[in-house]
């Protein structure tokens, strides 16, 4: 890879993984919008929220000329995953888990998917976990959790927050074989009309037709936040760094959740944080830096074993040359015998 090629590729990485943090603090400030809507028709909001996004999702696509690709096959299947683990039963352990646990509980949950990713998502890929991922992980859950804290739950809530974690994982390793195909884009438009649809039939079943009169102007707006920045703009900006960097890299990401929530915390008058708070905070830094950092002697800030995107592997590579075709030399011919 040549010089240019490799400053552009360094670029791209860092553009994505600026992206996964900034959908990161989207998810992390969802938190407190997400108790305005304590005691609202909470099926027929989601479905609301996925319905609004995908929209948008559409049109911003046909604005900027983006082609969507039409899901074939056992993409339904992926989707389907998708939308089912990381959207509608992630939402629903929530809600159920809340009378459970406290929200830390749950938040620690979040703050492991780290080390989930970067154990299951390079075996996608037929991959290891470099032992740097690996400890940059660790760092990033530890610190995760010494920002949220542990907080108290009976063996119910417990059962919910694995329900969590699990879910959670599931939505960035499910989308991991179709993003190739349908990209970012596609991933996030097709999976968020999907739960509109499932968020729509259980709100129908559960909390009638009539629930969309009962929301005020308030649970709107908290919904019209979740859809346009928690899931239109965060979906394409998170799927578009695991793309970029692999689920195990960009995994490192969802550490900045619970420092976002801290801080979105304090400025809606949350009482500023203790030392503890502020450990956490270092130690997820500390654990991001190590493990978004490219390693010595790659090509490019790429997460597919921090190697470079250089397309065809039949090519040679830089400094090499091909050997050199044998000349087909004529063998020269004998002379001819004198006669007699």
């Amino acid at each position: 890879m040549t010089a240019p090629a490799q400053d552009l590729d360094v670029r791209r990485g860092a553009g994505a993984a600026l992206g996964g943090c900034l959908a990161m603090v989207f998810v992390g400030g969802s938190a407190a919008v997400s108790a305005l809507l304590v005691g609202a028709p909470v099926l027929t909001v989601q479905a609301l929220r996925y319905a609004l996004a995908s929209a948008v999702l559409v049109g911003l696509a046909r604005l900027g000329r983006r082609r969507l690709v039409l899901p074939r096959g056992r993409d339904w299947a992926w989707l389907s995953g998708v939308t089912t683990s990381g959207l509608v039963v992630f939402n629903l352990a929530l809600v159920h888990g809340a009378p459970h646990a406290e929200p830390a509980v749950f938040g620690v949950a979040v703050a492991s998917v780290p080390l989930v990713l970067a154990l299951v998502g390079p075996l996608l890929d037929g991959r290891t976990t470099s032992p740097a991922v690996w400890l940059a992980a660790g760092l990033v859950t530890a610190g995760a959790v010494l920002v949220v804290g542990f907080g108290r739950a009976d063996a119910v809530g417990v059962a919910w927050a694995v329900v969590v974690l699990v879910c959670e994982a599931g939505f960035t390793l499910l989308a991991v074989p179709v993003l190739g195909r349908l990209g970012p884009w596609g991933v996030s438009v097709h999976s968020t009309w999907l739960a509109a649809v499932v968020f729509a039939l259980l709100g129908l079943l559960t909390e009638g037709p009539g629930a969309v009169t009962r929301l005020e102007l308030p649970e709107l707006a908290a919904g019209a936040f979740l859809a346009l920045g928690v899931t239109a703009l965060a979906f394409v900006c998170w799927y578009g760094a695991v793309a970029r960097l692999g689920a195990g890299r960009a995994g490192l990401l969802t550490g900045i959740a619970p420092v976002a929530a801290a801080g979105v915390g304090v400025a809606l008058g949350a009482p500023w944080p203790g030392p503890v708070v502020w450990l956490g905070i270092g130690v997820v830094a500390a654990g991001l830096a190590l493990g978004l950092a490219r390693p010595r002697g790659t090509a490019g800030f790429s997460g597919r074993g921090g190697r470079g995107t250089a397309r065809g592997r039949g090519r040679p590579r830089p400094g090499r040359c091909r050997p050199a075709a044998r000349s087909r030399r004529r063998r020269p011919r004998p002379a001819a015998r004198p006669a007699g």
